[in-house]
């Protein structure tokens, strides 16, 4: 490093150490296959890995090498295969795409020229390279597809390849089920936050009535509460669309349960284990989640009352980064990193709490919101349209608080993640609230 300026060394240093440690992610999820793995679509929601694993490439190239530095493309051919608005994820087998070997080579080649040009770049001057934005939103965008890639590791089928400890996490059972937040205004959003992203931005006050928030996410026992009171044969706690997906599918529970003997089984990575009752339901959809929420005389928050809830303190009135405070993310505090690849048991992480009492609001699981993906009031789209502003409406749900899948740096109490309120293959759960 050359710079002398503190500042810029230390955000030079946060740059190449989150770009690291993504693509150490990136080795480790597409090292662990054979090339016909890498190659293979495991399911038509998902690309092929060798896809993810060359648009990781490309998408660097294109922000860092050719909107920063200004160069030209270095295999301008190519482009084209790894949009991901050009062409759908059930198509991109049929693609002429990089193999295996090529795709590693491109991406380090682009990786050694990004360091070259993090050595030497002044970070301000522009909107993309004010406190180093544009290497973090790189950094951030491969820990979003290293997720992706670990769904479909979850998908693929075969004998398990990715092992992790089971997470060992200081345990406190909560006391009460649920925590009052109270009425009033608070912080929504981010206006200061370096690295967030356009659809976080910018901070502005919301009011909320009082509510009651599920102090953990839903368990599976609780879940399995609702299997058995006959909840996916009842269609008054479903919504029309939700109703009409389970009888065409005959989705009977979560993704990747089952049942033998009378007992509830799960496949996890590769693993077939009985079904643990007290960690938070994951694998389920919107409509799952809203389902159940109708069905315990509840409903699902919303995202404001979500974010309230980790994020506002009522002896300051100040809105914390995360719901223990500013602090950057520990293993003592939430999980995440995929440093395990199951959900902590509910009631893990203590010292993770936000100021009201609500637990694991960051890592284990994505919670569902009741709240479509809508842009905030002064929205801008930035740097590019296709990040959020076309995934705005009602058709697309608003999940928030990250997974044990994903990365500190994509994750903090601003991050919105969207989904169609289908999906299941996401490492989704959710919690419950109720008006006062």
């Amino acid at each position: 490093m050359t710079t002398s300026h503190p500042s810029r060394e230390a955000l030079r240093e946060r740059a190449a150490a989150a770009l690291t440690a993504a693509r150490v992610r990136t080795a480790g999820l597409t090292d662990s296959v054979s090339d016909a793995d890498l190659t293979a679509q495991h399911s038509p929601l998902m690309s092929p890995l060798v896809w993810d694993l060359a648009h990781i490439g490309n998408q660097e190239e294109l922000w860092l090498l050719r909107n920063v530095a200004g160069r030209e493309s270095m295999r301008p051919e190519i482009n084209p295969l790894y949009d991901a608005f050009e062409h759908p994820r059930a198509e991109r087998p049929k693609l002429p795409l990089l193999g295996p070997e090529e795709a590693r080579r491109y991406t380090a080649e682009v990786r050694g020229r990004v360091f070259d040009l993090l050595e030497r770049t002044p970070l301000e001057g522009s909107a993309l390279l004010d406190d180093g934005f544009a290497f973090g939103m790189i950094a951030q965008h491969e820990q979003q597809h290293d997720e992706t890639m670990l769904i479909t590791h979850q998908l693929r089928r075969g004998a398990p390849v990715l092992a992790a400890p089971d997470p060992d996490a200081p345990f406190d059972p909560p006391l009460v089920a649920e925590v009052l937040v109270p009425e009033g205004p608070f912080t929504m959003g981010t206006s200061t936050e370096p690295w967030s992203l356009d659809n976080e931005r910018p901070a502005h006050v919301r009011d909320t009535a009082p509510f009651w928030i599920d102090t953990v996410p839903v368990t599976n026992a609780a879940y399995l509460a609702f299997i058995a009171d006959g909840g996916y044969r009842e269609p008054r706690w479903w919504a029309a669309p939700g109703w009409q997906q389970i009888r065409e599918h005959s989705i009977e529970a979560p993704l990747f349960w089952y049942q033998e003997a009378g007992q509830w089984l799960r496949r996890r990575f590769g693993v077939t284990e009985p079904v643990p009752e007290d960690e938070p339901v994951l694998h389920v959809s919107w409509y799952e989640a809203d389902a159940y929420a109708r069905w315990a005389g509840r409903r699902l928050p919303t995202e404001a009352e979500w974010e309230k809830a980790a994020r506002f303190d009522p002896a300051t009135g100040r809105s914390a980064r995360y719901p223990w405070g500013d602090a950057e993310p520990t293993a003592a505090l939430a999980n995440l990193g995929q440093r395990h690849l199951r959900p902590a048991r509910a009631g893990s992480y203590p010292a993770g709490a936000s100021p009201l009492g609500v637990r694991q609001l960051i890592g284990d699981v994505w919670e569902w919101t009741a709240s479509d993906f809508l842009p905030y009031p002064g929205f801008r789209a930035f740097p590019y349209r296709e990040y959020s502003e076309v995934f705005f409406g009602p058709e697309h749900k608003v999940l928030r608080g990250g997974s044990f899948a994903v990365d500190p740096v994509a994750c903090r109490g601003t991050f919105r993640n969207w989904d169609l309120p289908v999906r299941r293959q996401i490492f989704s759960g959710f919690r419950t609230a109720r008006d006062v």
